[in-house]
């Protein structure tokens, strides 16, 4: 006999000052004394925005305008499964205070990975921390601009970048990461290495973004904590796999047709959406993609886009 899933809604709520709310979880509860983003259950029939809005109106004693869906995710707990369905509060009326006698406390964002939350809040901190977009380089090797060029997109706004390398050598990377690093550092961009988790760990980059065939490889995750763990996926045998190693996300596609991979069947805007909204971590969509299809992205429940083209300069000129 299945588990009967919970269906829970939690707020992000941010100050002037832009840091989140946290609630503490009263004694008796499930995981109690842990801090969480405040929320509750749905009540059957009860849509998730409006249950949002009421369990914040009875927890804290405010009233919500706008909200934007951040990530919805399934967890599953010894005592009970959930789906977590989390939002971005945009505005909200009153000052928040604990109605049922809980504490607050109001935190940075960098802050969070430090505090003692339940598991299921985990991979939320990973969508707040995550840009919507994930730049992905071309083969360095193959074009003489590489390094203005990719100057040239962290100034553009990239914020997240995998450089991802198939014929350099291991031994003429680190020279090119030493570069690639400083100019990612300098607008406070975060550089990720496509495979060699120890290169990774032995230049001190920002993580790791496993291929599919070294993510299946993967008994465990290949780095700390400290560090970001990234993983390609094609279907919903390797995003489990990458849940089990405990990635950081994952990109999912191709989603649309692709020039790269011809013969590839796309999964589509609906596959998508049911592989993405299975996965207990934030899921970019990649493969034929283009700006314009970010809204169709977080429609279907995706963090955001990720891919080469969109993103990659054609020529080296400043911005």
């Amino acid at each position: 006999m299945r588990d009967t899933v919970v269906h829970v809604v939690a707020g992000v709520l941010r100050d002037r000052e832009g840091r989140i709310l946290l609630t503490q979880r009263p004694a008796g509860k499930h995981l109690a004394g842990l801090w969480e983003f405040p929320g509750g259950k749905c009540e059957p029939g009860e849509a998730a925005p409006a249950a949002l809005r009421r369990e914040l109106r009875e927890e804290l004693g405010i009233e919500t305008g706008a909200a934007q869906k951040l990530i919805a995710l399934p967890w599953r707990y010894v005592e009970k499964s959930i789906l977590l369905d989390v939002y971005n509060v945009l505005d909200f009326s009153g000052t928040p205070h604990g109605h049922e006698g809980q504490q607050l406390r109001w935190v940075a964002s960098r802050e969070l990975r430090d505090i003692a939350m339940p598991p299921a809040d985990r991979p939320v901190i990973s969508a707040l921390q995550l840009p919507r977009h994930y730049a992905i380089t071309p083969e360095p090797a193959e074009d003489a601009d590489f390094l203005p060029k990719l100057q040239r997109m962290l100034e553009c706004g990239a914020k997240l970048v995998q450089l991802r390398s198939k014929t350099l050598t291991r031994a003429a990377l680190p020279p090119l990461l030493a570069q690639a690093r400083r100019l990612a550092t300098a607008v406070g961009a975060r550089l990720l290495l496509n495979g060699h988790a120890d290169l990774v760990a032995e230049l001190g980059l920002d993580g790791v973004h496993l291929p599919a065939g070294e993510l299946m490889r993967c008994r465990e995750r290949p780095l700390a904590a400290d560090r970001w763990v990234g993983a390609s996926c094609h279907d919903g045998r390797e995003l489990a796999h990458a849940a089990a190693i405990g990635v950081d996300f994952a990109v999912l596609g191709p989603v649309k047709h692709t020039s790269t991979h011809p013969s590839q069947t796309p999964l589509g805007w609906p596959r998508f959406a049911q592989l993405c909204t299975a996965a207990p971590f934030p899921v970019y969509a990649l493969g034929g993609l283009h700006h314009e299809d970010l809204s169709a992205a977080i429609d279907a429940g995706a963090q955001g886009i990720a891919g080469i083209s969109a993103f990659w300069p054609t020529t080296a000129d400043a911005p």
